[in-house]
């Protein structure tokens, strides 16, 4: 046994091997994050706010954690295995990474993955990282030297936009959403829909002391 942990080992840690067995872990630890994250998120909302029986609603959080794994584990194949491809496809003697080669790993990953299958566990990922992209963006925008007009920008604007950009982000966001939720409800997404009219539209109504404040209807 020690015999083949040792091949193993020597087998693992060879540096021309590096690159694709970077591929295998990423897969595997794609899809750990994505089962972590996903099933304890279905868990939650689908027994609370789906109607169904027990093995119902247990098959449709296994599913949607499944999928959440197997979505982040083929996104880290197909975005690795393409930077392999990319240092492989560059000049022979550098070998290594471009400038861009993330930017088209990810757009190829992002296609593949999220772009063909706009399913609402595909939806949510996105969604998610498009808010985190859009501020990162955001502090970007204001570092010096990264455009043509960073030196219009002083220390202290930077200092306060820096400062500022969360709660006018925050407060846009949940400004438009009320808005849309008002009059074009039906272009959000449901599970959104459904939350927001549980808490805001819902609440408007009652004839009873046991549906004020004991059950929503």
């Amino acid at each position: 046994m020690d015999a083949i942990m040792e091949r193993l080992n020597a087998i693992v840690l060879d540096p021309d091997l590096a690159p694709f067995l970077a591929i295998i872990k990423g897969a595997r630890n794609g899809a750990v994050y994505g089962a972590k994250v996903r099933f304890p998120h279905a868990l939650v909302m689908i027994f609370l706010f789906r109607s169904g029986t027990i093995q119902e609603k247990t098959k449709l959080v296994l599913k949607a954690t499944r999928l959440h794994a197997r979505n982040l584990a083929t996104f880290a194949i197909v975005y690795k295995g393409t930077l392999v491809a990319l240092r492989a496809l560059g000049p022979v003697r550098s070998q290594k990474e471009g400038r861009y080669d993330t930017f088209m790993a990810g757009l190829l990953g992002g296609y593949v993955v999220f772009g063909r299958n706009p399913g609402s566990v595909s939806q949510q990922i996105v969604i998610y990282v498009f808010a985190r992209v859009m501020l990162a963006l955001a502090k970007i925008a204001i570092q010096p030297n990264i455009h043509p007009l960073s030196h219009l920008i002083t220390p202290e604007a930077r200092e306060k936009m820096t400062n500022n950009a969360w709660p006018v982000f925050a407060s846009f966001t949940w400004a438009f959403v009320m808005y849309i939720f008002r009059w074009y409800p039906d272009t959000l997404a449901s599970s959104l829909r459904s939350s927001m009219k549980y808490i805001y539209a819902d609440s408007d109504h009652w004839d009873s002391f046991r549906n004020l404040l004991v059950h929503n209807k």
